[in-house]
């Protein structure tokens, strides 16, 4: 399991507020998921916190680099399109 957030990130701070493992953290240019903390939420949470409350789509995207919160979710309020 491992995350990662990608260059859309706007640095907002919302997924590291949320997340209940501590695994989100940021660098001197990006927010990072540490994947030895991330759980994606799974022993918690219906879905990942990260991705439920983040404004970008496609900021966040799973091991295969598909989106966790893709363009028309309901979460996303910058597309991909427009960004």
């Amino acid at each position: 399991m491992a995350y990662e957030i990608t260059d859309r990130c706007v640095k907002c701070t919302a997924c590291e507020l949320v997340c209940p493992n501590d695994a989100i953290s940021e660098t001197a240019t990006v927010f990072v998921i540490d994947p030895g903390r991330c759980t994606e939420c799974a022993d918690a949470y219906p879905e990942a916190q990260c991705s439920s409350i983040c404004p970008i789509e496609g900021a966040i995207v799973d091991e295969l680099g598909d989106p966790i919160n893709p363009p028309g979710s309901l979460t996303g309020i910058i597309s991909l399109a427009t960004a």
